[in-house]
């Protein structure tokens, strides 16, 4: 009887279905932002790295010209990127 309760109590544990783990929602900031190239004047889109904080600075060449841009990301507190490019 006790090998019995114990095979039942085993097929209960297995038919049981996994509880899904609920996801943080991030912030509502945009993936990517724009700007504007000081040299060729084309608008370039760059991907915005949310958990990189809420001000960035880096150096990134630009796609079209090979420029090196410095680029400024604010994110504000309603999670919006602002993008600004200067030359390095």
């Amino acid at each position: 009887m006790a090998s019995t309760r114990a095979l039942l109590l085993v097929c209960e544990f297995h038919m049981k279905k996994p509880r899904k783990k609920r996801r943080r929602k991030r912030p509502a900031a945009d993936l990517e932002a724009t700007y504007i190239c000081d040299s060729c004047g084309e608008e370039i889109v760059v991907p915005v790295d949310i958990s990189a904080g809420s001000r960035q600075d880096y150096v990134e060449d630009c796609p079209v010209c090979c420029h090196p841009m410095t680029l400024h990301i604010d994110i504000d507190p309603d999670g919006e990127a602002h993008v600004e490019g200067a030359h390095e």
